[in-house]
């Protein structure tokens, strides 16, 4: 179903949208809007699933084992060489 929306746009969105149809890349001005609500629905729908992700890594994080920046630093220097060995290279 689709519905009838009055929208209004800046002279250069106009243009823009209008170039877009005149180039053949859209049927109407209506189809460019359509394509623009439907991404912006899947940024704003992608920044909240990085959201919780993120909240959800720092709240694992919060009830996890505190590492100091010296373990830190040693687990990853202990990774590194880890991997150099895998591939051959020297540690």
């Amino acid at each position: 179903m689709t519905v009838k929306s009055s929208v209004s746009l800046t002279d250069e969105q106009h243009a823009f949208a209008r170039a877009l149809v005149e180039a053949g890349r859209y049927p109407s001005l209506s189809a460019v809007l359509q394509q623009g609500v439907d991404l912006l629905r899947q940024r704003i729908d992608s920044e909240e699933l990085e959201t919780a992700a993120l909240r959800e890594l720092l709240s694992r994080r919060r009830r996890g084992e505190f590492v100091d920046a010296q373990r830190m630093d040693e687990r990853l220097a202990g990774t590194v060489a880890a991997r150099r060995r895998a591939h051959g290279l020297p540690s």
